[in-house]
């Protein structure tokens, strides 16, 4: 692993850190293929347990698929134990093109990106164990991202973010709710369009639902959601294409993440 940044664990918060006597956390970019094949595991396994997803081709419990191979795999891990806690991969431009394309092209038809295909590369597979699901891992983990942008000079993150369907599209209806007036107000951006739209005519919008954490973060940082969600059987989820310009960001990431 190559890595980027290390953090000391914080006595004082277990919610943060499970294990605060230990020697915290180690952000890097996978190298080989065991750190691969670790990554590939706990994808497996949280997904299958937190959203049912079915992985027809999977085998031995690893999440794998045509575009890991040409991706960068970002992953935290325990310093001491060595135990991967999270990931995401990130897709490049000049790799989408070797791939066939971008992942979230099975999903939508995102020809109204084409002048930005240049400078636009592409993340997914976030994947976060639950032990660190406070914020601290995928802070992180998107430290490992923006570096990776700066330093190959790309401007915009496309990406998919899925919305389980276990509850009957409630939660899916919220975050629709959110992105319909986003796309009203936001009139002169880019729209993409799903291959296989979810029908969110159906949702009941009227039950009380929290928009997912990975999206509101999204949003935090400056994302927009482009477009209707697009049904995923596999992940069963609807899922919701997200854009994020680096120039766009909220100042307090620019800076967090060095891109000021």
């Amino acid at each position: 692993m190559i890595e980027l940044a290390r953090v000391l664990p914080d006595a004082s918060n277990s919610a943060a850190w499970p294990n605060p006597t230990g020697g915290g956390l180690v952000l890097g970019l996978a190298r080989t293929n065991e750190e691969l094949e670790a990554i590939q595991r706990m994808r497996y396994k949280i997904f299958t347990e937190d959203m049912n997803v079915v992985f027809p081709e999977a085998l031995d419990g690893v999440d794998s698929d045509r575009f890991d191979p040409w991706c960068e795999h970002i992953m935290v891990k325990e310093v001491d134990s060595g135990r991967v806690v999270g990931t995401y991969r990130l897709l490049s431009p000049a790799n989408a093109v070797k791939a066939g394309g971008y992942y979230s092209e099975s999903e939508f038809d995102i020809s109204s990106l084409d002048s930005l295909r240049g400078q636009m590369a592409e993340v997914g597979r976030s994947c976060i164990h639950a032990d660190y699901r406070n914020g601290s891992v995928i802070m992180l983990l998107w430290s490992g991202i923006a570096a990776l942008m700066q330093q190959d000079g790309f401007r915009y993150v496309l990406g998919c973010a899925s919305v389980s369907l276990r509850d009957d599209g409630v939660t899916a209806a919220e975050v629709w709710r959110l992105a319909r007036k986003m796309l009203n107000k936001n009139t002169g951006q880019p729209i993409v369009e799903p291959r296989h739209r979810y029908p969110v005519e159906r949702l009941n919008s009227e039950l009380p639902a929290r928009v997912p954490p990975l999206i509101k973060g999204y949003l935090k940082l400056g994302a927009t959601i482009c477009g209707e969600p697009a049904w995923d059987p596999d992940f069963n989820a609807a899922d919701f294409p997200i854009l994020l310009d680096l120039e766009s960001m909220d100042p307090r990431y620019r800076r967090h993440f060095g891109l000021a």
